[in-house]
């Protein structure tokens, strides 16, 4: 099989990820973008050590063990990425990246609007009381 079957292949895999990275807006899509693009990069990484070991009397066969070296750090970061997201929905009630950020930002206490904004809504120690 030529080099360049699985390198387009992993190219679309690779901007299929990177589209969902940009455009998704729920955490766990992202994570799964991150993934695809991740398994793109392991699509390489083989392909390109089964066209070496072809040419070369060595057979090492080093981005097989750099691809199983990659997988074991990707099920690490989605198990991590996973528990961050189940917490942080758990707490602020969405996985939405852009209500999220929106929420993490500091608002200027001398702002009336502030005032407004936050009459009907409960503080943070009364939220954390009603979660422990």
């Amino acid at each position: 099989m030529h080099l360049a079957y699985p390198a387009v292949l992993s190219a679309l895999l690779f901007c299929t990820g990177l589209y969902g990275v940009l455009a998704r807006r729920n955490a766990i899509l992202v994570l799964m973008s991150v993934e695809l693009m991740l398994n793109a990069v392991n699509l390489n990484l083989v392909a390109f050590d089964v066209w070496l070991s072809k040419t070369a009397e060595d057979t090492l066969h080093s981005g097989q063990a750099l691809t199983l070296f990659t997988i074991a750090i990707a099920a690490a970061e989605i198990g991590i990425g996973l528990a961050i997201v189940l917490a942080v929905h758990r707490n602020r009630g969405t996985a939405d990246i852009d209500r999220l950020r929106d929420t993490a930002e500091r608002h200027d206490p001398d702002d009336p609007d502030h005032d407004a904004r936050t009459a009907g809504k409960p503080d943070e120690a009364q939220k954390a009381e009603a979660t422990a």
